[in-house]
């Protein structure tokens, strides 16, 4: 499967952002998708998993502020950002794999990323 993501951007502290990840190939309905994020000199960090019959993890981090979902007649995975901290630049990654685990090295097929900042 193939994954591509869009819509990050520059935005304020207290605004709202909503990432797309939009799938090709294989059957994107049957897999696990999640969304990581990392930072410059950082490890991948847990976004949200959502499982392919749609029960959602969100880190506590973003717990109460993103929201995940999928459309699986569109293909597509969101994380809704809202009331967006200042924190360091990121890119948001998603991915899509077998098990629904939010643990980046077991999600199989990765995007090239979208760049999310964040000013105070």
């Amino acid at each position: 499967v193939q994954l591509a993501e869009s819509g990050g951007g520059l935005v304020q502290a207290g605004d709202s952002l909503r990432l797309s990840c939009a799938a090709s190939g294989r059957a994107f309905s049957g897999y696990h998708m999640g969304w990581f994020r990392q930072a410059p000199g950082k490890e991948r960090e847990f976004v949200a998993t959502i499982s392919s019959d749609g029960l959602t993890h969100h880190a506590d981090s973003v717990k109460g502020r993103f929201t995940l979902s999928r459309d699986n007649a569109k293909n597509t995975l969101y994380l809704q950002m809202n009331s967006l901290k200042p924190e360091a630049p990121a890119v948001y990654y998603c991915a899509a794999g077998v098990r629904f685990v939010p643990i980046a090295t077991e999600y199989n097929y990765w995007g090239q990323g979208t760049q999310v900042t964040v000013s105070s």
